[in-house]
């Protein structure tokens, strides 16, 4: 049992409350996974400042001085975002060189992904959430049941430019869909069945296909019980699986779209009184664009 959370903003006079509105979605799924959580958050100018990169770094220390380019690093709890006026993969690849053990949490453009272990609300705190602006948010709190307790485990999982998912269920066959995929030369940075959706979804997308294409084929591969949303700095998915036995509903109005797992999530929404509301069906893809 865990938590997802998103909100598409589509009203800029919004976008300076996204931190605010997702830091009391996140923290109402608190009791869904409280043993981590984190955040991809679109669009924040001091997370990720407009057109530089952003790299997400945990389980090391960066610095300018050993990445060996003009970058700045800031620290938000136990995420340290790298960002500088260069492309995101250029970014990526000094950071991969200087810290080969690092875990890459995200990166992209107009993209900050922040995770760690702990209760929610004690995390979004420490990130300073509430204060964060910008277009679009996704959030997930962890119940752990496919691997550890550490950063590594927790979502979004972010590892395409400026693409993340969060799951709530699992995926009885991931094991074999990674060694597919380990073969195929993807790389992989835990044991957890997530990563295998969400590397699975860009490695759909590095070939050519659409959100919507790609989470369909998911869904003709994977096996098990899933709540899926997925995002990219213009769009926001969400699927379920051909039984929907776990929860989600999806609300929209003419100011936002969002999601959750529980409806409790969405209550504190500005306007939610005149959204339309409706669970997702099985196996339908709902994609909204910018």
């Amino acid at each position: 049992m865990c938590g997802i959370v998103g909100l598409h903003l589509r009203n800029p006079d919004l976008y300076p409350r996204l931190g605010e509105l997702l830091t009391g979605m996140l923290c109402e799924m608190g009791d869904r996974g409280s043993d981590s959580a984190g955040v991809a958050v679109y669009g924040d100018p001091t997370l990720s400042p407009p057109g530089h990169g952003c790299v997400s770094v945990l389980e090391a220390e960066p610095t300018a001085e050993a990445i060996g380019l003009d970058v700045a690093v800031s620290r938000h709890d136990e995420t340290f975002l790298v960002t500088g006026d260069i492309n995101s993969e250029t970014l990526l690849a000094a950071v991969r060189a200087a810290y080969p053990g690092a875990l890459i949490a995200g990166f992209g453009a107009d993209l900050a992904v922040l995770k760690g272990v702990g209760h929610p609300r004690v995390l979004t705190e420490n990130w300073g959430l509430a204060d964060v602006q910008g277009w679009q948010g996704v959030g997930h709190t962890r119940m752990a049941t496919e691997s550890a307790v550490t950063p590594a485990g927790c979502h979004p999982y972010a590892v395409g430019p400026e693409q993340c998912m969060v799951h709530n269920g699992s995926f009885a066959n991931h094991a074999t869909i990674r060694r597919e995929l380990r073969a195929a030369g993807v790389r992989f940075d835990s044991e957890n069945d997530t990563e295998v959706g969400a590397r699975f979804i860009a490695h759909q997308l590095a070939q050519g296909r659409d959100v919507e294409s790609a989470l369909k084929e998911l869904c003709a591969v994977f096996d098990g019980f899933y709540t899926l949303l997925v995002s990219n700095r213009d769009s926001f998915a969400v699927v379920r699986d051909a039984i929907a036995c776990k929860p989600a509903v999806i609300a929209e109005t003419a100011d936002w779209v969002a999601m959750a797992s529980e409806y409790r999530a969405l209550a504190g929404l500005p306007g939610v009184g005149a959204a339309k509301i409706w669970e997702p069906e099985p196996e339908v893809v709902y994609a909204w664009t910018r």
